[in-house]
């Protein structure tokens, strides 16, 4: 059987680079589609050999880097530029960006379209960042345009500098209260992408998956899976004051879109309803779904602290 051939929309991000890992991993031909000034000297020392520059924000780069001449088998499409990783990005990659992905993929007959979506996106109306995600799932469906959307949980790993050096310090920082939420560690969600790519059945083609742990957290249950593990003490701790979100973050957000889109989403996930609703979805698709502690350790060897 000849090698599925995907293109990837963000491989440059922290995400897209795990998508391409596990890809080529899977035996996938890779092509990382990335801006002009990219750089792809990581990439191709993962082995990645073919390269297409498209900007979601210029049609024409898209119909070219997506061209039925490459006879691509699949897209994934992983960009954000609510994260702001490039001085282009901006919320309009979120909105427009991606209905000219979904159109320069359905013009090319890209036969699926992988979608790193968010988990309850479409219940998430107040937050823009959450909400623009069903959006395109919702595009993708319009213009019939066959997809996966994988709905993920918050990245455990999500600012892996900043935790990595509070774990050392026997700190687990929050950004929500201690309420249940969903969560997921990246390197999964790259398999998930992985496989939703080149071997999920047609069958479940046209449809959101969430994706994540076997159970949600909260700050008592990490510290306490991290205290086991880790072997020693752990305090769950708070990444910002609880005033400061409730007095000093409104006004900035007065004059800040992201700022507003941040604190709407804490608000969000603070009501408790930022959880998998169908788990058994997952475990038939993607296998058994991590535990807790089972996610926390695979973390703490990938970081040498075990």
């Amino acid at each position: 059987m000849s090698a599925k051939k995907v293109v990837v929309a963000g491989a440059t991000g922290s995400l897209g680079s795990k998508i391409v890992k596990a890809l080529l991993e899977r035996g996938a031909e890779v092509t990382a589609m990335v801006r002009a000034t990219s750089k792809r000297s990581k990439l191709e020392e993962m082995g990645v050999k073919h390269f297409v520059v498209g900007d979601m924000m210029d049609n024409a780069s898209l119909r070219e880097a997506l061209s039925p001449g490459r006879k691509f088998d699949a897209i994934v499409a992983s960009a954000a530029g609510y994260t702001r990783h490039s001085k282009s990005d901006s919320t309009k990659t979120d909105t427009m960006g991606y209905r000219n992905l979904v159109d320069a993929a359905k013009e090319a007959g890209i036969p699926r379209f992988v979608l790193i979506s968010i988990l309850e996106s479409d219940k998430a109306v107040t937050v823009p960042h959450f909400h623009n995600k069903y959006l395109t799932e919702k595009y993708l469906a319009e213009k019939q345009q066959p997809f996966v959307a994988l709905r993920p949980g918050a990245f455990f790993d999500w600012a892996d500098d900043f935790m990595l050096r509070k774990i050392k310090k026997g700190i687990v920082p929050m950004f929500f209260d201690n309420v249940d939420y969903g969560t997921i560690y990246t390197p999964d969600l790259a398999r998930y992408a992985a496989i939703a790519a080149t071997s999920l059945p047609e069958s479940e083609v046209n449809t959101a998956i969430d994706v994540g742990w076997a159970t949600p957290v909260n700050g008592d249950t990490l510290a306490a899976a991290f205290e086991k593990v880790l072997r020693k003490p752990m305090l769950a701790k708070a990444v910002v004051p609880a005033f400061v979100i409730k007095a000093i973050a409104p006004i900035f957000a007065m004059f800040s879109h992201n700022m507003k889109d941040m604190l709407e989403m804490v608000k969000w996930v603070n009501t408790g309803v930022y959880v998998s609703r169908n788990t058994e979805r997952q475990k038939k698709l993607f296998g058994d779904l991590p535990t807790i502690e089972e996610a926390i350790t695979r973390y703490c060897r990938d970081r040498h602290l075990i």
